[in-house]
């Protein structure tokens, strides 16, 4: 039995990776997707993970199937397209921020059809994991809706982070009616502030996050914000957690690492996440900003993800400075 099966996207990530020597810019090949990040993050961490998904019968593909098989990520429910493994350019400005662009039309992860879904593989999991891009086209749009039926009609919990990519979308208007869909199966969510303000209208994040709450009758909902922090809203607690203070070198990946820690610490409290003390949501934050935060440092998605050691380091050195810092 997995602890987490996630559909949707792996991709090639091509960051900057300076000029050549007759100036023209390099960049360089690094696996990602959302989905595909959220899963290596949870098999680093000790967790059993498997992938659903499709990519291309190109070398790109190859070398997808083979990072997650390295990082020991089950590929039972990969499939092979004769459309091209899907392509993303990220743009990182000096803050570390990014911006894409896409060569998908279509890519190879909009190909998953319904019938190619094994669902022994949603059924066998703890947690089933969607984002919102294999909403984007069909064929994967009927797959994504298929295999979200089957996890509901089968009591698995399911989670969802949205990861909106407006440029993969034909109108604003299709991207909201689409997040909205897979938001309604959702037991725990995660959204950027920014998406937040998209689904709502308001950028309150309280009046936003309780619009949401109330709205798709979700146990979690964690709001990212940045370098800031995340929030957590339930029934009946709101909590936010300041962000740990880094030098940001690229955030590829810091939102699905976050909630990559948060599903770790669910799945660690066995499978508790209703009626959390406020205690208990602390901990989850704290954990995911230091998912978020570790990977920033470093260049590159699933590439700067830690392992359970190295992410415990990192929260007790952090600890320790803080608490060196109140004694000066």
């Amino acid at each position: 039995m997995a602890d987490v099966a996630a559909l949707g996207e792996i991709l090639v990530d091509f960051t900057s990776g300076g000029i050549s020597e007759n100036g023209s810019p390099v960049f360089i090949a690094n696996p990602g997707g959302a989905p595909g990040n959220l899963l290596v993050a949870l098999s680093r961490l000790g967790k059993d993970t498997t992938f659903i998904g499709a990519v291309g019968k190109d070398k790109f593909g190859m070398m997808l199937e083979d990072t997650l098989k390295d990082y020991g990520v089950s590929t039972a429910g990969m499939v092979h397209s004769d459309i091209h493994t899907t392509l993303a350019f990220v743009h990182i400005n000096e803050s570390g921020d990014r911006s894409f662009s896409f060569c998908r039309n279509p890519g190879a992860d909009v190909m998953l059809s319904s019938n190619e879904l094994k669902p022994d593989l949603i059924t066998g999991s703890k947690i089933f994991h969607v984002g919102s891009l294999s909403m984007t086209n069909n064929p994967s749009r009927e797959a994504t809706r298929e295999a979200l039926k089957i996890a509901k009609s089968h009591k698995i919990t399911i989670s969802c982070d949205p990861n909106l990519r407006l440029s993969l979308w034909k109108s604003q208007e299709e991207a909201k009616e689409r997040i909205k869909e897979i938001l309604s199966y959702a037991d725990i969510a995660k959204l950027s502030e920014e998406e937040l303000e998209f689904l709502t209208g308001t950028n309150k994040v309280e009046k936003g996050a309780s619009e949401v709450l109330e709205q798709y009758n979700m146990s979690l909902l964690f709001i990212t914000a940045g370098s800031k922090g995340s929030y957590c809203f339930s029934e009946k607690t709101g909590l936010f957690e300041a962000g740990m203070p880094i030098k940001a070198i690229d955030t590829t990946g810091c939102g699905d690492a976050f909630f990559a820690g948060i599903l770790y610490k669910v799945l660690d409290n066995n499978m508790q996440y209703k009626g959390l003390t406020e205690k208990m949501i602390k901990d989850l934050l704290v954990f995911g900003n230091a998912m978020g935060a570790y990977v920033a440092r470093k260049q590159g998605g699933i590439p700067a993800l830690p392992d359970l050691p190295e992410i415990n380091k990192f929260i007790l050195d952090k600890n320790r400075k803080d608490h060196e810092k109140m004694k000066q």
